[in-house]
């Protein structure tokens, strides 16, 4: 078996535009996150497919904040790029922008960075290619993805212990000043 190729991020870079139509809009009239969360996802993998040559699968999602709301008749295009690839993952970063197109404003409503894996024709996680960076932006974001990786790691081992080592009964106390009720005796 070769070794594995290597991509420049422009190889996969994706963007993906929508109307946004009056079926995707909630009870407040603004669009559905999960309408927006959906097509995050679409892209997302889109970009990673094309990348790694096979299918791939969302293993976490990371960063979905959203900015602004999206309307109605407006324009969502979302640009999708390689920010990192491990073994058999990718880290795909998505920049989400609104464009109403009579007004001709453009707003960006989120960023968010979806990590993919990719599945062999027996659903096993492969390879993936690597990653030629082709400048100084390419290189910043691997670099971040990195440090993105590194905190998520950390914050996961420090919860997982912090919950393990949580005693409720000496806690209760925070609970005072929040909106909640304790409605148990034990």
């Amino acid at each position: 078996m070769s070794a594995p190729l290597y991509h420049p991020v422009s190889y996969s870079r994706t963007t993906l535009t929508e109307l946004m139509i009056p079926s995707y809009a909630n009870f407040g009239g603004k669009i559905h996150g999960g309408i927006l969360l959906s097509l995050m996802d679409k892209v997302a993998y889109a970009c990673a497919a094309k990348h790694a040559g096979n299918y791939c699968v969302t293993v976490t999602v990371d960063g979905v904040n959203f900015l602004q709301p999206v309307e109605v008749g407006e324009l969502v295009s979302l640009m999708a790029s390689i920010n990192y690839v491990g073994n058999t993952s990718l880290m795909v970063g998505i920049k989400v922008i609104a464009e109403n197109v009579k007004s001709g404003l453009v707003k960006h409503t989120n960023t968010s960075y979806f990590t993919m894996v990719a599945k062999d024709d027996d659903n096993n996680p492969t390879q993936v290619p690597g990653l030629i960076l082709e400048n100084h932006n390419d290189a910043r974001r691997f670099l971040e993805a990195l440090k993105r990786r590194e905190l998520s790691r950390r914050y996961q081992t420090e919860f997982a212990e912090a919950k393990t080592v949580l005693a409720v009964e000496k806690e209760l106390y925070k609970l005072q000043g929040e909106r909640c009720k304790i409605a148990y005796d034990d």
